[in-house]
């Protein structure tokens, strides 16, 4: 069977129902894929230059028109993301005047461009989170991965600021082959400064531009299934929540097994993202080309009840698919998903042998410590 006869849409009242009680409560706005850094591992990053790409970033206008579409749909919270959401001249009008239409607003920044006037913003306008992605403790680890000689003084000057003004930040990590050796130090700075909340990710997957130099990289930086286990291990923590949690973490009216629907996740129910270019996207990972919406050419009440639905009845026919993943009982320990299938091999139902290893292994681990 050819690839671009493997997948089908079809309809199902399943989704129309589910569609039908709907709100989106939350969406990311991307507003760059420029930044400031050059992460080894980061799968959208563009430079600060790339003159194209500011050109196709949405207007302060454009920005202000979709997030008050998705007011009146019900949405309540925003998040602020990228690239490097504060590469933006015009960010402080972007966030206040998310702010104004009434939404929780919560930012993702690398902190390196932290200074005084946001620190003031931020603190007359009180963002629900900073989140901040640590990449090392020491300067050596740090600039290794961004690639920036002088992003450690200033990761830490603009966190500094932060945690000085009261703005509520958390702090998360990348665990990568850069920064494997410094893991424990960064768990033990992100709590020392976050001791509500710390979370890191071990699983990396591919550019949503399809750079093979880049991608190049972020294999190179991905853990072995045994380097992610051995991490998972030692935090006591997320290994209770694996334990307690991985035979649900499917919602059981997405799930519906036995059929070969390709989505049985959450994409597209209760959130939504809007890419730096303005396309309407079910979630953040989410670039095959059937899966895209352009707002500039469409609205989103039209995206949201219309668009949604046919996605996520998106079907498969290839064999290979349906008797191995679709049916496989690790689903929820594996990054396995229609989004990552597709960055990994082109196609939302190809397989993904890294995650899969990653997946058997994290089983056989639970099951010993049962």
């Amino acid at each position: 069977m050819s690839k671009s006869h493997s997948i089908e849409i079809k309809e199902f009242p399943l989704w129309e129902r589910l569609k039908a009680k709907s709100v989106p409560l939350s969406f990311d706005m991307e507003i760059t894929a420029r930044c400031n850094c050059n992460c080894r591992h980061c799968y959208i990053n563009l430079p600060v230059g790339d003159r194209d790409a500011q050109a196709r970033e949405l207007s302060l206008a454009e920005i202000g028109d979709i997030a008050q579409q998705a007011v009146n749909l019900g949405a309540m919270w925003c998040l602020i993301t990228g690239g490097e959401p504060l590469l933006r001249p015009d960010f402080a009008e972007i966030y206040t005047g998310l702010r104004r239409k009434g939404l929780l607003v919560s930012v993702f920044t690398n902190a390196t461009l932290i200074n005084e006037d946001h620190i003031a913003l931020f603190k007359k306008h009180p963002p629900r989170d900073i989140e901040i992605t640590v990449y090392g403790v020491t300067r050596e680890t740090y600039e290794r991965i961004t690639r920036r000689p002088g992003t450690f003084d200033k990761f830490m000057r603009g966190m500094n600021l932060l945690l000085e003004s009261g703005v509520r930040i958390r702090l998360k990590a990348m665990a990568i082959q850069s920064n494997l050796a410094e893991q424990d130090a960064i768990a033990d700075f992100c709590r020392a400064y976050t001791k509500d909340f710390y979370r890191f990710d071990p699983q990396l997957h591919l550019r949503f531009d399809g750079n093979r130099e880049c991608n190049k990289d972020i294999i190179a930086e991905r853990l072995t299934p045994e380097q992610i286990i051995a991490l998972e291990q030692a935090d006591k923590e997320r290994m209770r929540a694996m334990q307690k949690n991985c035979d649900t973490l499917i919602k059981d009216e997405f799930a519906h097994f036995g059929c070969d629907h390709l989505f049985h996740c959450g994409a597209g129910n209760g959130s939504f993202n809007v890419s730096y270019d303005g396309m309407f996207r079910l979630c953040s990972s989410l670039w095959a080309p059937p899966t895209l919406y352009d707002l500039r050419r469409g609205k989103l009440d039209d995206a949201w009840n219309h668009f949604v639905p046919k996605v996520r009845d998106m079907r498969s026919t290839r064999q290979e698919f349906l008797k191995t993943c679709r049916v496989c009982p690790l689903v929820n320990l594996c990054l396995w998903c229609p989004a990552h299938a597709h960055l990994e091999t082109g196609e939302m139902d190809g397989a993904t042998p890294y995650f899969c290893a990653v997946a058997k292994l994290r089983a056989t681990t639970l099951r010993k410590t049962e």
